[in-house]
């Protein structure tokens, strides 16, 4: 990538603070996308922009607007979700699905900048000046960062992100470094990292190994049977302590210069020489910890230390090393170069720089796919949460479609044929190339959450893929581009995925006892150790099957017919005493409550003779807002662990709760009425709708933004209600 031109350093407002920062000419910006596959392209001269002008997609995501017409004023809530559809599909890709980005967590980054700081990878000018950019538009009004973009500053999000910043070339004596600087001191100084922390810190130089808990690889070597071999920890944990054992046991710190002295006695209350660093493995600031460390955890700490400082068994923890390696190298080739996440990602880059040099194939490939996990927005250039959202966000908008019978009318015809085309483009048709190896769950017929490159089974990506696949084939009746013996392969999958429970989990079966939760390292994450029953991807698997079911295919219909009378059973005895579901992937009990209420419909299930299903409506009911009519829960509810009732309403909160409600066939109209009016009084003139809230969530304790939320639930929300109070005659 050529250096940014035409770059003029501006004064303006960015964060919270009034700074001198450069802002490249977002004018010259081109969003590439090649089967889902997204990258961001500075254009560094006229003729090259004309060669490739900015499409409406484009100038959307960068905040430049698009011109979009004002359109008729709705009078019906199919009016308005038509309108809605109407300016989302001017931005619909050229391959059918529709791009976004996918922030919020803000201990991403560093771990980009910091792997490319010690593998000397240059970064790109426009990249550097981007996310300078980003980082001061996200820092807490104290100067401070915390793990996400919504939560306050913590020593985790502090420490690394200044880091960052340094490393992307501002002074340490600029006025946001000075201010983030203290409020890092203020809350104890680095050696307060968590131990995700500490290990970037460690690679980079700027914290001393002998300061971080002990990541043997010689857990690798252990008999598979064993119930706590990390071959049964969640997928997103392994994956990271992969590598994480790999550049443990070697030490690997980047050799000393200038700026890491410089860091040295900028991230401490005290000299970096005076540090008793073992003293502090276990040293957490009190605003990081969402996970204590149990008095397990701490003991098996303290053997490994042990023996650690007793110098290990050196053919052992060779073995370890070699073991680490190759899986972290089948990893990388499993999912092409991308990795499951970017954390894995970035200490997959640092272990094959490490071990093969910068020139070797690996690292050009590697190097490739950095681009992948990089979004540009109007506040700067994020990392990403994985390489996109891209299947997820594009089913829901074909229910959304179809369950509103906007799909029918020609002007939506073509826009919804490609969405087809995605789904089609978008499964998985094999297994990875290192199955068995690499302990991977079977791929072939999934869906992911993204990518197929990125080719990792989610059960519910693989359910609402095939649910929006059967939706577009059967109910809308578009040509036909995934064959039944497809969509067989794909009930394959999730099939093999219930758990004894009866509910699923995400991309595996429960492999691990849940007592290994007590071996949780991290510290600012929950529940990681190990997969969970989720009543979401439950519900998303259930119904998938039950459209398939409606097809009229008798494929494994025994078999089927059990493992939804099972799932159906767990999602009943996951309802709390309020009435609601505790969702996991979004906030909170509203999502939950959304999906289960879903499943309980296919079964048959209705507000009129269903307690359950009444007690989650009138739980519905309790917490819409007289005011407005919207529902608001606050992300606080995912920790806490019960409904927080949120500020302000919003709109994708009030469109799953009223889609919840239009799902179990609630009788009385007017909540629904109103609900409607909201979503449509919130509603922009080209027909759009405001991101207003950050409202995904994983782990417990971070957030993570679906920026396409407000247009999919908002459309199928409408759509539904319209169809449900036209037939009542309940509208207007």
């Amino acid at each position: 990538m050529a250096p940014a031109k035409n770059v003029q350093p501006t004064t303006e407002a960015v964060g919270h603070g009034h700074y001198q920062v450069e802002k490249t000419d977002l004018k010259r910006w081109r969003l590439e996308v090649d089967h889902g596959r997204h990258v961001w392209h500075y254009l560094d001269s006229e003729q090259a922009c004309v060669a490739w002008p900015q499409t409406d997609e484009d100038r959307y995501w960068l905040g430049l607007g698009i011109d979009a017409p004002t359109l008729p004023t709705a009078k019906t809530p199919l009016d308005s979700a038509r309108n809605g559809f109407a300016f989302y599909r001017r931005i619909q890709a050229k391959d059918g699905h529709w791009s976004s980005e996918y922030g919020g967590p803000l201990f991403l980054m560093p771990g980009l900048l910091i792997g490319m700081y010690v593998t000397q990878t240059p970064i790109p000018e426009p990249w550097r000046i981007e996310m300078t950019r980003y980082l001061l538009n996200k820092a807490n009004e104290d100067g401070g960062w915390g793990l996400h973009v919504a939560g306050p500053s913590t020593v985790f999000g502090t420490a690394c992100n200044y880091v960052a910043a340094r490393i992307l070339g501002l002074d340490a004596e600029h006025p946001a470094m000075v201010k983030a600087r203290a409020t890092l001191h203020k809350l104890g100084g680095a050696t307060g990292a968590p131990s995700w922390g500490k290990f970037w810190l460690s690679i980079l130089g700027v914290y001393d190994w002998e300061g971080v808990n002990p990541v043997p690889p010689e857990l690798w070597c252990l008999p598979d049977w064993l119930p706590i071999h990390p071959w049964r920890w969640w997928i997103h944990t392994r994956m990271v302590y992969i590598p994480m054992g790999y550049l443990w046991a070697k030490r690997f710190s980047a050799p000393v210069d200038p700026l890491i002295e410089s860091l040295r006695n900028e991230l401490y209350t005290e000299p970096y020489d005076d540090i008793d660093w073992p003293s502090h493995r276990n040293n957490v600031a009190e605003i990081d910890v969402f996970a204590p460390h149990t008095k397990t955890l701490d003991g098996l700490m303290a053997l490994l230390g042990v023996y650690e400082s007793c110098g290990g068994i050196p053919p052992l923890r060779r073995a370890g090393i070699k073991r680490a390696y190759d899986l972290l190298c089948m990893e990388d080739e499993n999912t092409g170069y991308q990795c499951l996440g970017p954390v894995n990602k970035m200490l997959n880059y640092v272990c094959r720089w490490v071990e093969e040099g910068a020139e070797s194939k690996a690292m050009a490939l590697h190097r490739e796919k950095l681009k992948d996990f990089l979004w540009l927005g109007p506040q700067g250039m994020m990392m990403c949460g994985t390489n996109g959202s891209q299947l997820w966000d594009t089913s829901f908008i074909a229910q959304a479609m179809v369950d509103s019978g906007l799909v029918e009318e020609p002007a939506n015809k073509a826009a919804c044929a490609k969405v087809l085309d995605w789904l089609d483009d978008c499964q998985i048709r094999d297994n990875p190339k290192y199955y068995k190896e690499c302990y991977r769950y079977a791929t072939k017929g999934a869906w992911p959450f993204s990518t197929k490159e990125q080719g990792y089974t989610v059960s519910d990506c693989t359910g609402e893929g095939m649910k929006a696949t059967i939706m577009l084939q059967e109910t809308a009746k578009l040509p036909r581009k995934i064959s039944q013996e497809r969509l067989r392969q794909s009930v394959d999958v999730i099939l093999g995925m219930q758990n004894k429970s009866g509910g699923f989990a995400s991309y595996e079966p429960i492999n691990a006892p849940h007592m290994i939760e007590l071996l949780n390292p991290a510290e600012v994450f929950g529940d990681i150790m190990r997969e969970y029953d989720y009543p979401e991807c439950t519900t998303s698997v259930v119904t998938a099957l039950q459209k398939f079911k409606q097809t009229g295919d008798e494929y494994r219909r025994k078999e089927i017919d059990t493992t939804i009378k099972r799932a159906i059973g767990y999602i009943l005895s996951a309802q709390q005493d309020d009435g609601s579901w505790f969702g996991s992937w979004a906030v909170c009990h509203t999502y939950a409550t959304l999906f289960a209420l879903e499943s309980l419909h296919l079964d048959g299930q209705s507000y009129e003779n269903s307690e359950p299903v009444k007690r989650a409506c009138d739980l519905l009911i309790s917490k819409q807002s007289a005011a407005d009519g919207g529902w608001s829960e606050d992300f606080t509810s995912c920790v806490e662990g019960r409904w927080i009732q949120g500020k302000r309403s919003n709109v994708v909160q009030t469109s799953w709760a009223l889609i919840a409600l239009l799902h179990a066939q609630y009788p009385h109209v007017e909540p629904l009425k109103r609900a409607a009016r909201l979503i449509m009084s919130r509603q922009q003139p080209d027909g759009s709708w405001k991101n207003e809230e950050i409202l995904g969530v994983f782990n417990r304790n971070c957030a993570i933004d679906y920026c396409l939320y407000p247009f999919c639930f908002s459309v199928w929300a409408l759509g539904k209600a319209n169809r449900y109070l036209v037939e009542k005659g309940a509208w207007p």
